[in-house]
């Protein structure tokens, strides 16, 4: 089991943990109350830093209800923290771009993240043709 150190920033924040049954995926909270109006662009700390182990990144992205209950977008898609942000005050945040008036409150859980191990190093070759079937371009759905 690999262990994390995790710095809090808020008191009353409560600690990460996994939730049981649900995900292998851990929810970060809110870290004091925030209000956007539409429209507006806030990076909302999320009060921790992880020391992440060597070889590993984190991949921050939002719940699958946080844009049904705050109308927030994370405005980069998908957050990678990699494990150089693991200074005393290298606190995550989520880029959040507010599509609606809103207020939320501290200890709210608005995203959350996984470990995923860095991508090996990968050698590019230049090829002529590819040795797959020909799908159309499409992906699965074809044309």
């Amino acid at each position: 089991m690999e262990e994390l150190k995790v710095k809090y920033f808020t008191e009353g924040l409560d600690e990460l943990c996994y939730v049981d049954g649900k995900s292998d995926w851990i929810d970060l909270r809110c870290a004091e109350d925030i209000t956007l109006e539409a429209g507006e662009f806030r990076l909302i700390p999320l009060g921790v830093a992880i020391a992440l182990p060597e070889g590993y990144e984190a991949h921050i992205v939002p719940r699958s209800s946080t844009f049904k209950n705050y109308g927030i977008l994370q405005a980069n898609s998908m957050g990678v923290v990699d494990c150089s942000y693991c200074g005393d005050n290298d606190q995550w945040r989520m880029p959040a771009y507010a599509t609606r008036p809103v207020t939320i409150e501290k200890n709210a859980r608005i995203c959350q993240f996984r470990l995923m191990r860095n991508q090996p190093q990968l050698q590019f070759t230049r090829v002529e043709h590819l040795d797959g079937p020909d799908r159309g371009g499409f992906g699965s759905t074809g044309k």
